[in-house]
């Protein structure tokens, strides 16, 4: 006979979706625990659980509740994690890998927003809304000629990463006419292209783009990839966007670029820490406009992200494969462990 399924979710906000669902199976006991203090108490419920859903925002997350190598060791039990978006800077991934852990996340749920807020950052960087906002509340004496911008209309962009948001980026972006490049090192030339987007090397799609959009993982490959030499190639008075994740461009060498002119401008959702300090150099220009890592944050995105993710949780705990698996190689013996367990 099977035995109860244990699932526990990290302390953070979570639309109500995802207790509801997990909540209405009759063998599966979810628990929370809270990520500031009661730490003893959080080791009791988390070291007992098949399956942990955690925050997938690094710097939210205090390091003893991501997923590491200790904490494996310390949760024998656990048999899937499960991260709250389409990143998993949290997971460890190769060390759930080894310990025969499957790892899921949320990839495509936050695909509309981000790619929105994507495009909302190239408008306000190119028109300069930020400047005239500001400056229209504090200022006056100056002309509206002062304040004048560029269209996106017709540009070219250039996406680093065609997955779930790289495709939707591209659809929103022929809408206004413009020009997609691509690179995946992930997808072949015939699949980046039926996305929307024309398959060029990352030399070529520097050098052409008047936009530069990142919508690839931070992995070990991608960590520093847009640096100053990166900056170096870039046309001459471009715009820079990323809404992926920091550390993936050098904030240093982007400022250089933006403070001596070779770049026009920057829309930032994500950085190497979240939030950045007040005085963080990038946030003095005013031809950057800064987020808060909330290009995913809307009420529609997070209800879908709890959704599906609430979803794979019911999949795996009824023995089927989930379909955003991370480490397919393991799944084999991650099924085996299911079945030691007792669990179907």
């Amino acid at each position: 006979m099977a035995i109860q399924k244990k699932v526990v979710r990290s302390g953070t906000w979570t639309n109500p979706i995802f207790d509801q669902i997990l909540g209405a199976m009759a063998d599966v006991d979810l628990d929370v625990i809270q990520i500031a203090g009661a730490d003893n108490e959080g080791w009791r419920v988390l070291e007992q659980a098949h399956a942990y859903h955690l925050m997938a925002a690094k710097d939210e997350l205090p390091p003893q509740w991501q997923v590491t190598e200790s904490l494996l060791r310390r949760c024998p039990n656990l048999l899937c994690v499960s991260s709250s978006g389409a990143g998993y800077d949290t997971i460890d991934v190769e060390a759930c890998t080894k310990a025969g852990v499957a790892v899921v996340n949320q990839a495509g749920g936050n695909a509309v927003s981000v790619a929105e807020q994507t495009i909302g950052l190239m408008i306000a960087v190119s028109r300069r809304i930020c400047e005239q906002n500001h400056k229209l509340r504090t200022e006056r004496g100056y002309s509206r000629e002062d304040m004048m911008g560029h269209e996106i209309g017709g540009r070219i962009l250039g996406l680093v990463g065609v997955g779930h948001i790289g495709t939707r980026v591209a659809a929103l972006a022929h809408a206004f006419g413009m020009t997609v490049l691509g690179v995946d090192p992930y997808l072949d030339a015939a699949e980046i292209a039926r996305r929307g987007a024309v398959p060029v090397t990352l030399d070529e799609l520097l050098g052409r783009a008047d936009i530069v959009s990142l919508h690839c993982p931070r992995t070990k490959e991608t960590t520093g990839l847009i640096g100053a030499e990166a900056f170096g190639k870039m046309k001459p008075g471009a715009l820079f966007v990323s809404t992926a994740r920091g550390g993936i461009h050098d904030e240093e060498a982007l400022f250089e670029a933006l403070s001596s002119g070779r770049l026009r401008g920057a829309g930032l959702d994500v950085w190497s820490a979240e939030p950045p300090p007040l005085d963080h150099p990038l946030l003095g220009l005013d031809n950057v406009v800064a987020t808060f890592h909330t290009a995913g944050v809307s009420h529609e995105c997070r209800f879908n992200v709890a959704k599906i993710a609430a979803e794979q949780l019911q999949v795996f705990l009824t023995g089927g494969r989930p379909p955003r698996l991370v480490n397919p190689e393991v799944w084999n013996s991650v099924t085996q462990r299911i079945r030691d367990a007792n669990l179907l």
